[in-house]
């Protein structure tokens, strides 16, 4: 796929003054996935639902001096990198689904979008350039997404209950019976799911399901995890309704949820209907991850297994090394790390996280397969957005980093490394036998933090960013994941 499909000229070109009074030439996606137009004058037009190289008119809807909003209402000249939909619930009306926002872009211009976005944001942030690109890392297209946070609303008024995305630029439910981008067994459930909560007594107070999807059960199949939300206490009847749909869709398992997170609980199964534990599998690294379905853990687990793998290969890691996975939640890049490095420490801000971590470690050391074995390692609780250098120095020296921060990205963590590194006399009085990390991988899900945080590693803390690719872990959506990689100069 060639960059030039995300071009973007300067100045408006003798062809787009020629264009009929009200005709739109788009020249961009912006990370909205909208088209980006001009004016005659310059002014900046977003418009939902075109594409870069069509010529569109649009149904502007809101204006400001410096630029306007619009929904395509024509296509004059379309792209050649439009394509139908697959989901029969994608489209620009206020109601479609508003799950997805790049459906009508063919995969390989949506990840040539996406590697653009992570090129500017690292160049207009950042101030750096990679050495190197590296090739996006891309996976199954439809049916990735094995986690999700699906809405639920009796409407009233039709006498029915919605279960699904919010629609396009609202908090209404979208009215969707299928969506092509979760487990097909789950998609599948979307509608047994409505005429389930119809059918409870606590229908109007139901207003969220959070399910997770294991790539494999422990001691069984594969186990579907659905958490409901029920701002009441549930009858028995709605109990036995719960385990009923679970013996009749195998493999689903029941956690109810009162309040916050904390008062998350299993429901008890049906003798005979027990379903395994949930937990995702690393298999190149003879890991298994046992989770609850509140842990974060990857929405499509394809990719995660090649990020996995990908990170650790960028990082290099020897025998003789010890390595610090920073924001290492369950130990996704930890565990694997352990089978390759000499000593390992991971560092995540929640002590329940760190004790999920410290469960995981025991539960593979005990299940360890033949030639593998994993290095010590140690999961420290620790607050990463107030880092200090007195608490990096604290936590030794290592000679690589993994760096997986929420969106938030890693500030905190890399000012305190930019400091020890420009004061040798704070270096010395905090701990002679300091020294920074000869190699960081930065595994992103923000390009604008990224590039941030890049900024800072290359311009204060004597890094060169070696490399830098995108992730597509979420196609048909305008979400950036990315890695990077960061060399000590001499």
């Amino acid at each position: 796929m060639t960059d030039a499909i995300l071009t973007v000229p300067t100045t408006t070109s003798p062809a787009d003054n020629a264009l009929p009074e009200g005709w739109l030439a788009v020249k961009s996606l912006d990370l909205e996935a909208q088209g980006v137009a001009h004016r005659p004058d310059g002014k900046v037009v977003f418009i939902d639902g075109a594409l870069p190289f069509e010529v569109v008119s649009a149904n502007i809807h809101r204006s400001k001096s410096s630029f306007e909003k619009g929904t395509l209402t024509q296509i004059h000249r379309e792209s050649s990198q439009r394509v139908r939909p697959d989901c029969p619930h994608f489209g620009l009306s206020p109601q479609s689904c508003g799950g997805c926002k790049m459906q009508h872009l063919h995969i390989g211009a949506q990840v040539a979008v996406k590697q653009r976005v992570l090129e500017d944001n690292l160049w207009h942030i950042g101030k750096v350039k990679p050495g190197n690109m590296l090739r996006p890392i891309e996976g199954p297209t439809w049916g990735y997404r094995y986690r999700a946070r699906l809405s639920v609303r009796f409407v009233r008024k039709k006498g029915e209950v919605l279960i699904g995305f919010h629609e396009r630029k609202s908090h209404y439910v979208a009215d969707i019976k299928e969506c092509r981008v979760l487990v097909p067994h789950v998609s599948a459930m979307l509608l047994p799911l409505r005429a389930l909560i119809a059918s409870m007594d606590a229908i109007e107070t139901l207003p969220q399901i959070e399910l997770a999807v294991g790539d494999m059960g422990l001691g069984a199949a594969e186990v579907t995890a659905m958490v409901l939300r029920h701002m009441e206490p549930l009858s028995e009847a709605d109990l036995n309704r719960l385990r009923q749909f679970a013996v009749a869709h195998p493999g689903v398992q029941w956690w109810l949820q009162s309040k916050g997170p904390d008062t998350v609980k299993r429901l008890d199964e049906l003798p005979g209907h027990e379903t395994g534990q949930l937990a995702y599998t690393l298999p190149q690294f003879g890991i298994t991850m046992p989770f609850r379905p509140i842990d974060f853990t990857q929405v499509n687990p394809h990719i995660n297994r090649v990020l996995v793998q990908k990170a650790l290969a960028l990082l290099q890691v020897e025998k003789t090394e010890r390595v610090i996975d920073w924001f290492c939640g369950l130990g996704n890049f930890t565990l694997p790390l352990a089978t390759q490095a000499r000593e390992v420490l991971g560092v995540e801000g929640a002590e329940s996280l760190v004790a999920r971590s410290r469960e995981n470690l025991t539960f593979n050391r005990s299940q360890a397969q033949a030639g593998i074995a994993l290095a010590a390692t140690e999961f420290v609780a620790r607050n990463l957005f107030e880092m200090t250098p007195e608490l990096l120095v604290g936590d030794g020296a290592a000679d690589k980093w993994l760096v997986d921060p929420p969106r938030e990205g890693a500030f905190s963590l890399v000012q305190a490394l930019a400091a020890l590194k420009q004061s040798p006399e704070l270096r010395g009085a905090l701990g002679a036998g300091w020294t920074p990390p000869k190699r960081i991988v930065y595994v992103s899900c923000n390009p604008a933090t990224l590039a941030r945080d890049a900024g800072v590693l290359v311009q204060e803390a004597g890094y060169c960013c070696a490399a830098a690719g995108v992730v597509n872990m979420f196609p048909h959506t305008a979400h950036v994941e990315s890695i990077a990689v960061f060399e000590l100069e001499a």
